[in-house]
């Protein structure tokens, strides 16, 4: 099932399918790893549910979830 990295639950896992941003945001993104294939795993959120914190490549991420929103993911 393909969603949208915000809308992914706690403790959920998955594969990034597409990372939509252009320019530099994009670059950013995927420098940080978060290309299509990567795992991922969701692991918690702030209390107010911004930022949200994910498992990648050995490493824990924190993105916003304006940041979010350009990531679909395969759950």
């Amino acid at each position: 099932m393909k969603l949208n990295l915000r809308r992914m639950q706690v403790g959920q896992a998955g594969r990034v399918k597409a990372v939509h941003a252009e320019g530099e945001l994009g670059r950013r993104i995927r420098d940080m790893g978060l290309v299509p294939g990567a795992g991922i795993k969701l692991q918690k959120r702030a209390p107010l549910k911004d930022p949200v914190a994910l498992r990648v490549m050995g490493f824990t991420l924190t993105l916003r979830n304006n940041e979010a929103d350009f990531i679909d993911v395969e759950v």
